[in-house]
C-alpha cells in the first residue's frame, strides 16, 4: 500500500511540473561574424513574452532581405522581461525567425535596443550605400568615400534611423551573414 502512495504521489508531482517551451531566437555574438542560434526556455509563470512595440509609429515592414522572392516580415518588438526593445525578423518562407536587441548587442554596434529608432523602412535592393564614419567616429563627407567601399545593396535592407540626432544605420544581408552600414 505504501508502495502504492509512493507511486500515486510522484505521479501527481510529476504531472504537476510546470510546462517549458523552447523558443529559438539569434543573438549576435563577438566571436563570430553572425548571428548565432540559441534556445532560450521559458516557463508558464516567468516568460519573456515578445510584443509588438507601440512606441514606434511605424512599427513593421516587409521586404525581401535574403532575395528569394518572399518578403520577410520586419517589426520593432519589445520584450517584457528586460523592457527593451529590438527587432524580429520572421523570413518568407516560414523557416526561420531572428532577433536583435532586446538586450543584446545589436551587431557589434554599441546599443543593445533601438527605442532611438525614430524612422524604420525598407531599403530598397539596388540602392548604392556607404558607412559615412571612419574608425575615429568622424562624419565623412560624400566626396570623401571611396568608390571601392561604396555597396550596391544585394537584396532589400532595414533602416533605422534616429530622426533628431541623424544617426542610424542600415541592417542588410550579404552573403547569409549579416551586416551594418553607419550612416549619420
Amino acid at each position: 500500500m505504501k508502495f502504492k502512495l509512493l507511486l500515486l504521489s510522484a505521479f501527481i508531482f510529476i504531472s504537476c511540473k510546470k510546462e517549458t517551451k523552447t523558443e529559438i531566437t539569434t543573438t549576435p555574438t563577438k566571436a563570430k561574424d553572425h548571428v548565432q542560434t540559441t534556445e532560450k526556455k521559458e516557463t508558464q509563470n516567468s516568460s519573456d513574452t515578445i510584443v509588438i512595440s507601440t512606441k514606434h509609429k511605424t512599427n513593421k515592414i516587409v521586404c525581401d532581405l535574403d532575395g528569394d522572392g518572399k518578403n520577410e516580415k520586419v517589426e520593432i518588438v519589445r520584450s517584457t522581461k528586460s523592457d527593451k526593445s529590438g527587432l524580429r525578423i520572421i523570413f518568407g518562407n516560414g523557416n526561420r525567425t531572428d532577433y536583435f536587441g532586446m538586450g543584446n548587442t545589436i551587431l557589434y554596434q554599441g546599443f543593445e535596443e533601438i527605442d532611438w529608432a525614430g524612422i524604420f523602412e525598407k531599403a530598397p535592393k539596388g540602392e548604392v550605400v556607404w558607412n559615412n564614419v571612419n574608425d575615429q567616429g568622424e562624419i565623412l563627407g560624400d566626396d570623401e568615400i571611396k568608390e571601392e567601399d561604396k555597396i550596391k545593396l544585394p537584396n532589400d535592407g532595414i533602416f533605422i534611423h534616429a530622426e533628431e540626432s541623424c544617426g542610424g544605420g542600415i541592417i542588410y544581408l550579404k552573403d547569409g551573414k549579416y551586416e551594418w552600414i553607419q550612416q549619420e
